[in-house]
């Protein structure tokens, strides 16, 4: 197994592995996060959008529209990107139309790939177990606007150490995998704690205790055992 970080989108097209391979799209603070835990809410499909214009027609077909801009939900929008509030709705047969700052842009951009996964600490192991048998994989970080993010990154180290403690011994391609990597063996005592210094972190803290709970939650283990997967320009479960 190969596998190359990127640590934002703006270097997604200059990545080194363009030969078959999967992209894991990853946004820790919030959007993967909140994907997989409104599928643990019984969400049947979510359709992400890089833009707001498709949401109202997404809404007269049925669809609940679920949008955040700068961290916070949009208004008239009936969700936006907080996990933990996906988590106490019942949405069984819902189906989500969702537009975030920076997630559903990463999800979008790597719909080129052969298959395209969402990622995040709520899924990790789920999503390690789906990825043993590829042979090239790319972790895409949604960052934030354009810059690195180290809640994302340590996630890419903590996904390379599950594959690695499965037996996959993966070649890491590229020096963002490499600090990827260790960046997590400094973190991955207390991940929370070692983000608590992180500029989005800090930008969600201001927000007040919902989005505190929502970072709390974001670097949970395991609590959505699901893949989401790309296919057709619409996220699903993988079975």
């Amino acid at each position: 197994m190969n596998i190359e970080v990127v640590l934002s989108p703006v270097h997604y097209a200059s990545r080194a592995i363009k030969q078959r391979h999967v992209t894991v799209a990853i946004d820790i603070l919030r959007a993967t996060s909140a994907i997989c835990a409104a599928f643990a809410s019984g969400v049947d499909e979510i359709v992400p959008l890089d833009s707001l214009e498709p949401l109202r027609s997404y809404s007269a077909a049925g669809y609940l529209v679920a949008a955040e801009r700068g961290g916070k939900k949009l208004a008239g929008a009936s969700c936006g990107n907080s996990p933990t509030e996906y988590m106490s709705m019942d949405l069984k047969g819902r189906r989500l139309a969702y537009s975030t700052t920076n997630g559903t842009v990463s999800i979008l951009l790597a719909s080129d790939a052969d298959r395209t996964f969402v990622g995040s600490f709520a899924n990790i192991s789920r999503l390690a177990a789906t990825l043993a048998d590829e042979e090239n994989v790319v972790l895409l970080c949604s960052g934030w606007k354009g810059e690195p993010s180290m809640e994302d990154t340590i996630f890419c180290g903590a996904l390379i150490e599950c594959l690695q403690q499965s037996g996959c011994n993966p070649t890491l391609v590229n020096d963002p995998a490499m600090m990827a990597a260790d960046l997590w063996s400094l973190a991955s005592s207390d991940p929370l704690a070692f983000c608590s210094r992180a500029t989005h972190v800090h930008r969600l803290e201001s927000f007040g205790s919902a989005a505190i709970a929502d970072i709390r939650w974001a670097f949970r283990r395991d609590t959505c055992p699901l893949v989401p997967e790309l296919v057709d320009g619409k996220l699903r479960l993988i079975s």
